[in-house]
C-alpha cells in the first residue's frame, strides 16, 4: 500500500483546519465587559442591543444596591479611536439610544455617562464610576458601547458601535456580587475575566489582537502548528 496515498490528503487536511484556525484566533473580541461582566461570549458585540443578534437575558446577574455609584470595568483588545458611553435600562434592553453621529452625545434618558475618552491605562483594565437609579428593579440592564470614529469615512451606521450588556438587578440589601440564585447558565461569566471585579489585568489579555478568554491558546500558536504541517508536506512531496 501507498502511505502517501492518505497521508498526503490527511497533511493537507490538518493544514488547513490550523490556518482557518488562526485566523479565526485573531478575528474575535474588540471589547469585554469585564466587571459587571458581558452577558455573552467575548466576540458576540457587533448587534444592538447587547452584542448577539435576537439576544436574550442570560443568568449571570449582578445586584447592586439603588443608587449606588459602582465602578465598570471593560478592556479593549484592538485599539480604534473612540469613545464610550455607559447606559441603564431599568426593564430589559429595548429603552437604549444610539448616536446619530460620533458627536451626538447623551442623545436619551438611559445615557448614565457619555464621552468616556479611549485612553488604554497601564493595567490594560479601563474604568468608569456611574450611579445608577435609586429604584429597585430584576430585569435591568447595564450597556457598554465604544463609538470608533476610523470608520465614519464609509458612512455612519452600526459598523461605528460595538456593544456589550451585563444583567443586573438592583435590590435593596444588594452588595455588588452575583445572583445567589441565578443558577450560573450557559453564558454565565462568558465575559468575566479570571476576576472580574480585581481590577487587575488578567494573564491571557493579548494586547495587540484580538485572541483573549480563559483557556485559550497565544494567537501565534495555531499560526505556527499551520507552518509546522506545511513544511511536513512539502517535504512529503520531496521523498
Amino acid at each position: 500500500m501507498n502511505r502517501s496515498r492518505w497521508i498526503r490528503p490527511s497533511a493537507i487536511a490538518l493544514f488547513s483546519w490550523l490556518l482557518s484556525w488562526s485566523v479565526a484566533g485573531v478575528a474575535e473580541a474588540h471589547i469585554a465587559l469585564v466587571s459587571p461582566p458581558h452577558r455573552y461570549a467575548e466576540n458576540e458585540q457587533k448587534a444592538e442591543p447587547c452584542g448577539r443578534p435576537g439576544g436574550t437575558r442570560g443568568t449571570n446577574v449582578t445586584v447592586f444596591e439603588p443608587g449606588a455609584t459602582i465602578t465598570v470595568k471593560w478592556r479593549e483588545t484592538i485599539n480604534h479611536p473612540s469613545h464610550y458611553r455607559i447606559s441603564f435600562d431599568d426593564d430589559g434592553d429595548d429603552d437604549f439610544c444610539y448616536p446619530a453621529s460620533k458627536d451626538d452625545l447623551y442623545s436619551c434618558p438611559s445615557v448614565l455617562l457619555d464621552n468616556i475618552p479611549d485612553e488604554p491605562p497601564p493595567s490594560g483594565i479601563f474604568e468608569a464610576q456611574v450611579t445608577l437609579p435609586n429604584i429597585e428593579c430584576e430585569n435591568c440592564t447595564l450597556q457598554l458601547v465604544q463609538v470608533m470614529y476610523d470608520k465614519v469615512a464609509s458612512g455612519w451606521g452600526d459598523n461605528d458601535l460595538y456593544f456589550n450588556c451585563a444583567d443586573i438587578a438592583l435590590r435593596a440589601g444588594g452588595g455588588g456580587g452575583p445572583d445567589a440564585g441565578a443558577g450560573g447558565g450557559p453564558d454565565a461569566g462568558a465575559g468575566a475575566g479570571p476576576d472580574a471585579g480585581s481590577g487587575g489585568t488578567p494573564a491571557d489579555v493579548d494586547g495587540g489582537g484580538c485572541a483573549i478568554g480563559g483557556g485559550r491558546a497565544p494567537a501565534g500558536a495555531p499560526l505556527g502548528l499551520a507552518l509546522v504541517a506545511a513544511w511536513a508536506l512539502r517535504r512529503r512531496r520531496r521523498r
